[in-house]
């Protein structure tokens, strides 16, 4: 603990996002650096409790009270080494996670707790800045080849451990580029795509085989034909088909999943062009307030959109931490995003009935379950942001009900192995296992899985034991 009253003397203060009309104007994230002396005093903050409740609420169990000191004392390297040995990419959970580990910290019981999230962000960037080695490969090889198919976060997090151990590993994306959502569905403003390229840079370099417009299925390499070429399969195709909402009017245009909207922005940035679903002038309503909603929010302000309205069928969350959510649980909060900071109007409580319009929206139904009052509002793009319901099984040939779970989700053992008959074996991890979740566990589930595939291959892990797979741990 290197400041003892640091927690007692320094409040809480996170980055300064840009002014509103300034970041509204582009596509680059929002929140400006902080300086290397402001960063520290919060790691200050950090009291090092003896039972350290902010490592069991990370996923990745980081060593947090360890780089929070680390970074108080100015010693980058040593928190980047610490950091980067239990958490793959620190520099999209830094930017992207929730932070159950603040939810966590002691320090919230009565104050707020520590920023480490930003902690996260500015150890990451440091060891870039500083030319560290961020991915870790083996000087000998294994001889063994390991095909993962998926490059969102449980797929790169498979790969990287795998790489790092040794074997030869490949990774196929039916994308035509590498990320999965990291690249197509999370908003420039949240992760500029040079960051994600940056880590890609770093991965190529220490030997993992990307191929973008590789799908694997009936149509294209089978999955039986990836197990004949290779020692091991992983699949962390997570978790892609959208939850729609069957209404009346459902199917007219200008009524998309959130994330057919998402892409085609992601799209049109990277090639500089309009996007082809434009929010520009339109009334916007938003079907859902989660993370992917807000991430909605925000492209359809920068696209220009006459008016932004998000839909919440429940109730709105309560302000504080409610007493049947008790620390160090992550209770469920209202959040303010800063897409919602930019705008817009939050409605809860609402429940949509239907869609009007011809061949295209232009009205949307909706009734309040306080009042039971019906009324309509103009729509002319619908987003419907309510989450998915598991992952594309068909193509792969592997939805036989004895290969998938109750939730449609990839039945696995405790090994992350699938019940598949055949010399190769194939595992699976991320969302197509656990069902949609947090970047933070999609990077644990990778881990855990490449140190399954890797105690397979060479008799005993180097990478750690492996965590018991969610769907077996209820």
């Amino acid at each position: 603990m290197g400041k003892p009253t640091g927690f007692l003397e320094i409040e809480r203060r996170g980055p300064t996002p840009r002014p509103v009309p300034v970041r509204l104007r582009d596509w680059r994230e929002v929140y400006q650096a902080q300086s290397d002396d402001a960063v520290q005093a919060q790691g200050a903050r950090c009291m090092d409790c003896g039972i350290p409740f902010c490592m069991q609420g990370c996923p990745l169990g980081n060593r947090i009270p360890v780089f929070n000191d680390l970074v108080y004392r100015g010693r980058w390297d040593e928190a980047a080494e610490q950091l980067l040995d239990t958490n793959n990419f620190p520099e999209f959970t830094g930017r992207l996670c929730p932070a159950p580990c603040e939810s966590a910290c002691v320090l919230g019981i009565s104050s707020d707790p520590v920023t480490i999230e930003r902690l996260e962000y500015e150890v990451i960037e440091h060891a870039y800045a500083r030319g560290l080695d961020v991915q870790r490969t083996s000087e000998t090889s294994s001889g063994r080849r390991v095909a993962v198919v998926g490059s969102g976060p449980a797929g790169l997090a498979a790969a990287a451990q795998l790489r790092a151990a040794g074997h030869d590993v490949e990774v196929f994306e039916r994308a035509d580029a590498i990320g999965g959502l990291l690249r197509y569905g999370i908003p420039e403003f949240k992760l500029e795509k040079a960051v994600l390229d940056r880590r890609l840079a770093a991965m190529s370099a220490a030997g993992v085989v990307f191929h973008p417009s590789t799908p694997i299925g009936e149509d294209a390499t089978s999955l039986a034909q990836l197990r004949e070429r290779f020692d091991a399969v992983v699949l962390a195709i997570g978790s892609t088909r959208p939850r729609l909402i069957p209404l009346p009017g459902a199917d007219l245009t200008g009524v998309y999943p959130a994330m057919t909207f998402l892409e085609a922005a992601n799209r049109a940035v990277a090639d500089e062009r309009t996007s082809t679903i434009d929010a520009s002038g339109k009334h916007v309503i938003i079907l859902g307030g989660g993370d992917t909603g807000a991430d909605c929010l925000g492209t359809a302000h920068r696209q220009g959109a006459a008016s932004v309205t998000q839909i919440e069928i429940m109730e709105e969350p309560p302000h504080e931490r409610p007493h049947d959510q008790p620390w160090p649980t992550m209770a469920r909060l209202f959040k303010v995003t800063s897409a919602h900071e930019e705008g817009g109007e939050r409605r809860f409580a609402t429940e949509t009935l239907e869609f009007h319009g011809e061949s295209e929206v232009r009205e949307i139904v909706l009734r309040d379950n306080h009042s039971g009052e019906v009324n309509a509002a103009r729509a002319d793009l619908v987003l419907i942001a309510a989450g998915f319901v598991g992952p594309e099984l068909t193509a792969l040939g592997i939805d036989a009900p004895a290969l998938v779970t109750s939730r449609d989700t990839i039945a696995v053992d405790e090994d992350w192995r699938m019940a598949l008959t055949g010399e190769t074996p194939v595992f699976a991890c991320g969302d197509a296992v656990r069902g949609q979740s947090l970047i933070v566990w999609a990077i644990a589930e990778g881990r855990s899985a490449a140190a399954a595939v890797d105690a397979y291959l060479a008799g005993d892990s180097r990478l750690g034991a492996p965590v018991t797979p969610y769907a077996l741990s209820w």
